[in-house]
């Protein structure tokens, strides 16, 4: 197997706004075949792997996942050829160097592998067990059922945001699904790609682990490569990086880290680097990195308590955490699951963090990622630990809280009301889901 350290380059090269009107550099055509191959794999194999055993073509991907991402990406994720291999996926980007690669390991997703990475038909060694089925129980809405149709009718119609595609929408009323949608070619048994809403779930195997008595999130993050004298990011807490509020830089406005999600560099390379631009706690910047650096400073525990631990003890049997090329976990983002397992997720929090009689999360849990105590965003939406609260959303009980991601996933969950709705898409970019206008609408129709 060889590596050429091209990723290094590409983790200090993020892409420009020039670069969608100049002919595409050899980085962006890197990242698009990162990209392609990458969603590619997890999309194909993560549902040929889940409990009911569903079936993605490449025809649905391409038309869902690979249309209307970034901009600067978008018409080169299009024309570049794919080969799909047993165990892997290949996207040639460049005469003179190997095809970007992904590559699928059973039981734990696929990643994406470093640039020059060439596929020497070696195979990943991985613990797999096979997938269950998670009962979940349906009834009727309490509530007016011929409305709540409509309103989710509408969902998938474009009524709440033009060009918008959702996939999948899911509601829970007193622990039973009331309404459940899948748009063609999608399913209870179709994992995607749940983007940011992968932050809450890492807020949630934090607190797992706070509750085993492993974690004080009030303590310094335990980054190793800050263990060095005058280092001034010693500071930073893993509170601080729940709420975004580590005063850290991050790789560019906008929030992309796509030499780490698509390059090929590593969590442990990368993301640690980055200097202090603000005192701890003073300043929110929302960033795939103080998530990334807070999964870090746990990482020494999930070698006896991996994120799959948590998972199943839900019944959340089709969702998969993926890592990069040296195994660690990208807990901002790269998360499978489907629209059941969500809702198994946002259940925990209707629940205040017990499962099955047992305590899962510490005791006020809850109340700790919906209190907004650190420095808040601009816009509508206000900011916890891990969690967005829709606290002053118009006809939205106070203690909302959600789970937002790319591409309109949205997991909101309603303690006072014991709902929670989930919305599943692949939105293009620039066609936004309006979740506030959903969940104001969805409410009234449920007593």
């Amino acid at each position: 197997m060889r590596i050429l350290i091209l990723a290094a380059t590409l983790a200090v090269l993020p892409l420009s706004a020039a670069a969608q009107t100049a002919a595409p550099s050899p980085t962006v055509r890197a990242m698009a075949a990162g990209y392609k191959a990458l969603t590619v794999c997890s999309a194909l194999n993560s549902a040929a792997e889940a409990a009911v055993g569903g079936t993605r073509t490449l025809a649905s991907v391409e038309a869902n996942e690979l249309v209307g991402i970034y901009p600067e990406l978008d018409a080169l994720v299009r024309e570049m050829p794919v080969e799909i291999k047993r165990q892997s996926v290949a996207v040639a980007w460049d005469e003179t160097m190997p095809a970007r690669v992904a590559t699928h390991r059973p039981g734990k997703g696929c990643v994406i592998m470093p640039v020059g990475w060439i596929d020497d038909g070696s195979i990943w060694v991985a613990t797999y067990h096979p997938r269950r089925n998670g009962s979940f129980p349906t009834g009727e809405p309490a509530g007016n059922a011929a409305l709540l149709n409509v309103t989710v009718a509408q969902a998938f119609e474009g009524g709440y945001g033009e060009g918008a595609n959702t996939t999948a929408v899911l509601i829970v009323q007193n622990d039973r699904i009331v309404s459940e949608e899948y748009a063609e070619g999608f399913g209870i048994d179709t994992p995607q790609r749940t983007w940011s809403v992968a932050k809450s779930l890492a807020g949630t195997v934090i607190g797992a682990a706070v509750q085993r008595g492993e974690i004080d999130v009030s303590a310094p993050a335990a980054i190793a490569n800050w263990q060095v004298a005058g280092d001034p990011r010693q500071a930073i807490t893993t509170d601080n990086l729940m709420r975004m509020a580590s005063g850290l830089t991050s790789d560019t406005a906008g929030n992309r880290t796509d030499a780490l999600y698509f390059g090929g560099t590593t969590v442990d390379e990368q993301v640690p680097g980055w200097p202090l631009l603000a005192n701890p706690g003073t300043r929110f910047r929302y960033a795939n990195n103080d998530i990334l650096l807070a999964v870090l400073g746990l990482a020494p525990t999930f070698a006896d308590h991996p994120p799959s631990e948590l998972f199943d003890r839900l019944g959340m049997y089709d969702t998969v955490a993926e890592t990069d090329w040296r195994g660690n976990y990208i807990l901002s983002s790269q998360v499978w699951s489907t629209a059941r397992d969500l809702a198994r997720f946002g259940q925990l929090y209707l629940n205040d963090g017990m499962q099955d009689g047992q305590r899962v999360l510490p005791e006020g849990w809850l109340a700790y990622v919906s209190r907004p105590s650190g420095p808040q965003p601009d816009g509508d939406f206000g900011y916890g630990a891990t969690f967005w609260l829709m606290n002053h959303s118009e006809g939205v009980p106070a203690d909302t809280i959600a789970a937002f991601g790319n591409r309109g996933q949205y997991v909101v969950i309603v303690p006072s009301r014991g709902i929670v709705i989930v919305r599943r898409g692949e939105d293009p970019a620039g066609n936004r889901f309006d979740i506030a206008a959903f969940t104001r609408d969805v409410l009234p129709t449920l007593d």
